[in-house]
């Protein structure tokens, strides 16, 4: 059968099975998803891998509530790399026209001061601090956000300096076109809103949230130790449908954000915000899970996760962690050492891990004054977070022996 064919899902459940599909290599990754008007979106499929899918088990392993069905799409999807050309080849054009009506040429030193990757939230788009520096574009006064806007298909620009050093880690922000700052982020069917200039939202995280939505925590009480604007609290709730959610968080600009999205989920009867120093947290003996979700490390946190576990059943820990692997051999391209370098990665995790579970096995031993035993369940590799630097989940299972 001609032209490509497509996995049709609802759009709520669209980046679980996008997930699970590239976890198989079924999803072409050179082509865009497409959003239909029906509602749903499309998923482009490996031709290759077609007569393997299996959608009775894709339903049942994901969302058997959920509709998907094989379709074949005659007019040509765009490919990623067309998409990012035809909207560059855009803001380009634009730009030059802006230049030129000012008197100004355009030349390569230009063309390689426009923005390379940004956020899109809804209608607004968040450029980063590594454009528009030259001082030609300050003669375009506000002409230049209005026609950046246009060339990137936004109504409202902001533009990110730094990461402020506030204890919060606040971005630095300034908004260049549009009135207000608060934008609306969906993953998964779950609505995440925030203001720009004062939270900081890791789209990085998306594979971690998937599976924290996967879990089954009914019956359980979570303790998430480092909230946010709710990127695992809200999952936990809506998703994995824990029974109740202690969230933490020491940032009032997140809180603010925390409470606007357990009322737009519906989920705010479930959950209890604790603001402040987690360290202060008078709660103890309550929870069956605890989610320490702070990088480059959350070892500030592991006494009181300890404190936090019920003593006579104990529970599950996900200890989030940035873990620095050795430099490979610079032969790396040579797929052998590539091998090599992913299993020296693997090697580095698991000392890791198990130097964790061994000092979370002490620190509860000294907290109650009993023995337990730690058991390394996985270990979930989320993103490189920068050469040789990888962020990755320890879930540990902790039950007093």
């Amino acid at each position: 059968m001609d032209g490509v064919p497509c996995l049709r899902v609802s759009r709520c459940h669209a980046q679980q099975y996008r997930r699970c599909l590239q976890s198989q290599g079924a999803l072409d990754l050179s082509l865009c998803v497409v959003k239909d008007s029906e509602g749903t979106v499309l998923l482009p499929i490996l031709p290759s891998c077609l007569s393997e899918l299996d959608l009775q088990s894709l339903r049942t392993l994901l969302a058997s509530d959920s509709a998907c069905e094989i379709v074949w799409i005659q007019t040509p999807l765009q490919s990623k790399k067309e998409k990012r050309i035809s909207r560059g080849n855009k803001l380009e054009k634009i730009l030059q026209e802006l230049l030129e009506s000012h008197g100004e040429k355009w030349t390569e030193e230009l063309k390689g001061d426009l923005p390379h990757s940004f956020q899109r939230h809804g209608d607004l788009v968040l450029l980063g601090d590594n454009c528009f520096a030259l001082p030609v574009w300050k003669k375009m006064d506000n002409q230049l956000w209005t026609a950046v806007a246009r060339g990137l298909e936004a109504k409202r620009l902001a533009k990110m300096s730094h990461i402020s050093r506030d204890g919060f880690r606040s971005p630095e922000v300034t908004m260049l076109l549009g009135e207000h700052s608060w934008v609306k982020h969906v993953d998964n069917g779950i609505s995440y809103e925030f203001d720009v200039m004062k939270c900081m939202f890791s789209a990085g995280n998306i594979t971690e949230k998937l599976r924290v939505a996967a879990f089954d925590c009914s019956g359980e009480t979570v303790v998430d130790l480092y909230a946010g604007i709710g990127y695992f609290t809200l999952p936990y709730l809506v998703h994995a449908k824990a029974s109740h959610v202690h969230a933490c968080e020491w940032n009032p600009d997140a809180v603010e954000a925390l409470q606007k999205n357990l009322e737009a989920n519906r989920v705010s009867d479930r959950c209890t915000i604790h603001q402040g120093d987690n360290r202060q947290l008078q709660l103890c003996d309550v929870a069956d899970r605890v989610n320490l979700g702070l990088i480059p490390s959350s070892e500030d946190g592991w006494p009181v996760a300890c404190r936090l576990l019920k003593k006579t059943t104990g529970g599950i820990l996900h200890v989030h962690q940035n873990v620095t692997s050795p430099l490979h051999n610079a032969a790396a391209d040579d797929a052998t050492h590539r091998v090599s370098g992913k299993k020296a990665d693997r090697e580095v995790w698991q000392a890791w891990a198990d130097d964790t579970s061994n000092h979370i096995a002490s620190l509860l031993r000294n907290i109650t004054g009993a023995l337990w035993i730690t058991n390394i369940r996985h270990i979930e590799h989320v993103k490189s977070y920068a050469p040789h630097v990888h962020h990755v989940v320890l879930d540990l299972e902790c039950r007093p022996s």
